[in-house]
């Protein structure tokens, strides 16, 4: 081993620490210092721990030595590849790090919502490469359109890689000008502007209270019944809502879209003694005639309820051809037969009288079915 002062640098490298665009190529050199028995026949590199080609040496005098790196790809860690000039035995001289790369491009399609009219969380992609094996910092920046000054994003990755939240002390009624500004060793990128009005990218928590009930003994139908979010209690704002719903054993959702600011709703057309799993989203928007598509809150929690069974029976098959036409009129002429019954002029006529009629068909036809069952 040597000895030497602990203060001394065994040897220098040249260029230390260079940044590179992807492509350039690079001449190192390595010089021991005075006071180590070294030459440069002594030496040899590694680039992130594998031993350079004596090919790329030149020794450029007694005790330097270089190393010819061309076409450089980008690096492999955003720290930097690690170049060191090594001594015969191994030892570790001195170190450089690589930094290769791409300046970074322009973020785009900055998105924005606000939760409840109290925060503003955005985000963004980082261009249409998006890698430069740079480390990149990304800063988010807003002001007050026309006369506020600058501000800076400073709670970073909320939502994601790209994003940045921000807590409080926004404007209503005031456009907001938003940008994002990327930068790295080679090089620094704007996004283009966007601007804003807080009250145009309100989102709300996911709407409460679901249930999810049958329709008494209809069997192919559901009533969905749910809460509006508290923030929408608010006079700024009206909501609509969607509704989705799949069956126990399918991964595929069913998207009721006309639900309208109504807060209940029936499923029709269900399968007979299903499983159906129903969640709600909603839209708010406000109430001064913003023309924004507006942002969907999340979905709710799943909600699970069952049609009842069927009572037909089974194996039977559906009337076809004249037979449905024949069995239709007949249906119709019970329908309003039995609506003489209960009905009392046309201003009572509505959807739960039908549902009523019905039940009662339903058990007629058991009751029929029951009958001919007997010897």
């Amino acid at each position: 081993p040597l000895s030497v002062s602990p203060a001394a640098d065994p040897a220098v490298i040249s260029p230390q620490d260079p940044t590179l665009l992807i492509g350039s190529s690079l001449v190192a050199t390595c010089t021991v210092s005075p006071d180590f028995p070294l030459k440069a026949e002594d030496l040899y590199w590694t680039l992130n721990g594998r031993r350079l080609p004596a090919a790329s040496y030149a020794a450029l005098g007694p005790s330097t030595l270089s190393v010819a790196l061309a076409r450089l790809n980008g690096s492999r860690q955003q720290s930097g590849d690690n170049l060191v000039c090594h001594s015969r035995d191994g030892g570790i001289l001195a170190g450089s790090c690589l930094y290769v790369g791409l300046p970074p491009e322009k973020p785009v399609n900055i998105t924005c919502w606000s939760k409840n009219m109290k925060d503003l969380t955005c985000k963004w992609a980082p261009g249409t490469e998006g890698e430069t094996f740079l480390h990149t910092n990304y800063t988010l920046k807003y002001k007050r359109r026309w006369y506020g000054q600058d501000n800076t994003c400073q709670e970073y990755h909320t939502a994601g890689t790209y994003s940045c939240h921000i807590p409080k002390d926004l404007a209503l009624f005031t456009p907001y000008e938003i940008w994002v500004e990327a930068s790295n060793r080679l090089g620094v990128a704007v996004s283009d502007v966007v601007m804003l009005d807080i009250l145009d990218v309100v989102t709300t928590d996911p709407p409460s209270d679901v249930h999810v009930s049958r329709v008494g003994d209809l069997e192919d139908q559901l009533s969905v019944r749910w809460s509006s979010p508290p923030a929408l209690k608010d006079f700024l704002f009206q909501a609509k809502y969607q509704i989705q719903y799949r069956v126990e054993d399918s991964s595929e959702w069913k998207v009721v879209d006309d639900v309208g600011n109504q807060t209940s709703c029936r499923l029709a057309g269900l399968r007979p003694g299903t499983v159906y799993f129903v969640q709600v989203r909603c839209n708010p928007f406000s109430i001064y005639g913003s023309k924004k598509a507006g942002i969907w809150s999340d979905w709710s929690n799943p909600t699970a309820a069952s049609t009842p069974r069927s009572e037909r029976v089974a194996g039977g098959c559906d009337p076809k051809g004249g037979e449905q036409n024949t069995t239709l009129r007949r249906e119709l002429k019970q329908f309003f037969g039995w609506v003489k019954k209960h009905a009392y002029g046309c201003s009572n006529l509505g959807i739960k009288l039908y549902d009523q009629w019905r039940v009662w068909l339903q058990k007629s036809h058991k009751t029929r079915n029951q009958v001919g069952k007997e010897p």
